[in-house]
């Protein structure tokens, strides 16, 4: 009898051992469930145009559009000088949010810009994320807490925390006195630095804004730091009055995803900003990796009349397995009328898109599943025709230094390409 309930005790365990594994693997493996967009009682969904668009953008992704914005769009190494300048000028607050971070010219730039504020007795917050950043742990952030600066590390990893390990903050943020605010796809490494035309300089686009969307991507930092740190940063110090105010004649939010059980923010925010588009749709993006139910609402854009062209990475892409997974979309998209570039030069890590001209944004959400299911994202969203007009001139330039994938030639690849793009396509939702 005894020897039978050890044994009872042995399956038990097994069981629920492999219960577990079993939840494990379809949380890290889970999906986005939006499959159509549909307007109840009306015959056309509301284009980007349209008050209600915007109305309803607001309530699904949870965004908050204000007008009074002054926006910069700095592509590639152009970012950097800005930067510096503006942390340069801090007489009380800077908050910086790093996602990858690697030792370098840019690593050290940053360091000694903050250091030197530090000492000056303004109050510097550096935000590390613990696996994208771990390189810089050591003397380079030693040196900086020396000088006075605050740093917290985001979503260590431990033993007992690898069940949250799919779940990272991609943010990207800088928030100078409260008023001058930065996001993009940038890091601290050097491949951020040049032109974006050369092999060692990366494609990437940032943006630089003053206004009331700065203090949205003030909170953005507040949450992630509340998270590290266990404290919760407010008051006139990081929310000073006066970034408030209206500055230029932007229309624009901050939006920050954070990942939900069922449909999240992200996802709403895509597939409703994509059956917005009634021209043109013009989408920039590293990883492009969309699911079905994306690739049926870009289609259906498509055969709308609109004109959709996606540019991502080329083989000069960083991670092979994104680009495999990508590319086995590509037959399904082309048939539908979608045009697809590849970026040549170098790789291409910028995030954007700009619809119909005056609906944008630039940030870090990337077109898979880990940015719409289990990533925090920042990105600034704009309504505005400058802003869009250049984000097209952008858009217009790269094409100059991208290959259009055209099915013909296309479909002549090598068996062996098409059993990478197999086997990658079967890790879709991992990436």
């Amino acid at each position: 009898m005894i020897r039978f309930f050890k044994r009872l005790g042995a399956v038990i365990g097994v069981l629920v051992v492999l219960a577990f594994a079993l939840i494990g693997l379809l949380t890290v493996t889970r999906g986005t469930p939006v499959k159509r967009v549909l307007a109840v009682g009306d015959d056309k969904l509301p284009g980007v145009r349209d008050s209600l668009f915007i109305r309803t953008m607001q309530l699904f992704s949870g965004m908050k559009i204000e007008d009074g914005n002054a926006v910069e769009v700095l592509p590639n190494g152009t970012v950097y000088p800005r930067l510096w300048a503006d942390i340069h000028s801090a007489t009380q607050t800077v908050t910086v949010q790093m996602y990858f971070s690697k030792p370098g010219v840019v690593a050290d730039s940053m360091a000694k810009y903050l250091a030197e504020r530090a000492r000056a007795k303004v109050r510097v917050l550096l935000l590390l994320d613990a696996f994208g950043s771990h390189d810089l742990a050591g003397d380079w952030t030693d040196n900086l807490k020396k000088a006075g600066v605050e740093v917290a590390w985001l979503r260590s990893l431990h033993w007992y925390t690898l069940h949250r390990a799919a779940t990272r903050s991609h943010v990207r943020v800088v928030v100078v006195d409260g008023r001058v605010g930065y996001t993009g796809g940038f890091g601290l490494a050097d491949y951020w630095l040049g032109s974006g035309h050369s092999e060692n300089e990366w494609r990437e686009s940032n943006v630089r804004f003053e206004g009331p969307a700065v203090a949205q991507l003030q909170a953005t930092f507040a949450s992630g730091w509340a998270e590290a740190a266990g404290e919760l940063i407010t008051g006139d110090l990081f929310f000073p009055p006066q970034a408030f105010s209206e500055v230029g004649p932007v229309r624009a939010a901050l939006f920050h995803s954070v990942p939900t059980a069922g449909s999240t923010p992200a996802e709403r925010f895509l597939a409703l900003s994509i059956s917005g588009a009634r021209h043109t749709l013009y989408i920039s993006n590293s990883y492009f990796v969309p699911d079905d139910d994306f690739r049926r609402l870009l289609v259906r854009a498509a055969k709308r009349g609109v004109d959709v062209r996606v540019l991502t990475a080329g083989d000069k892409s960083d991670v092979k397995t994104t680009l495999y997974a990508g590319r086995a979309r590509y037959p399904e998209l082309i048939k539908g009328g979608v045009r697809i570039y590849e970026y040549q030069p170098t790789m291409m890590h910028a995030k954007t898109f700009v619809i119909d001209g005056v609906w944008s944004t630039v940030g870090s959400l990337n077109f898979d599943n880990r940015s719409l299911v289990f990533n925090n994202e920042s990105n600034l969203v704009t309504l505005d025709a400058r802003v869009g007009a250049t984000l097209d001139s952008l858009f217009a330039d790269d094409l100059r230094y991208a290959k259009e994938i055209k099915l013909a030639e296309f479909d002549r690849r090598s068996w062996i390409e098409q059993i990478l793009e197999w086997g990658a396509n079967t890790l879709q939702r991992l990436l």
